[in-house]
């Protein structure tokens, strides 16, 4: 099956921690740049973070020095650690290999995503 399964979400009081996992089975996790996204009610999905398939990481502001992407090869997984959360955190983040697939036909692969609720 080709597919990311997240996993890790729940509730949360405000200045707390939460860690993500996202596995990937199905596709050649290791040349594969990958991506966590999120969606808030009534909001557009953004851009979290993303990880290359080198290692080379990139967050956005609104969780630049909270937030750290990793990736596990060998146990085709990527993380999120989520850390000093704010009620604004609060979506349902989505896993993302946005370019799967060969030269002649690459598509995005999403997870189901896992919700995370930041309480005050």
């Amino acid at each position: 099956q080709v597919q990311l399964v997240e996993s890790g979400g729940g509730l949360v009081q405000a200045g707390g921690s939460l860690r993500l996992s996202c596995a990937a089975s199905g596709i050649i996790f290791r040349i594969n740049d990958m991506r966590w996204c999120r969606q808030a009610p009534g909001k557009q999905r953004e851009l979290v973070a993303t990880i290359s398939s080198g290692g080379e990481t990139n967050y956005a502001d609104s969780v630049k020095g909270r937030f750290t992407i990793s990736r596990d090869n060998a146990k085709n997984t990527v993380y999120l650690e989520m850390n000093s959360l704010k009620p604004e955190d609060t979506a349902v983040y989505y896993c993302n290999a946005p370019r799967i697939g060969s030269s002649y036909y690459t598509h995005s692969l999403w997870g189901q995503g896992t919700q995370v609720t930041v309480s005050s």
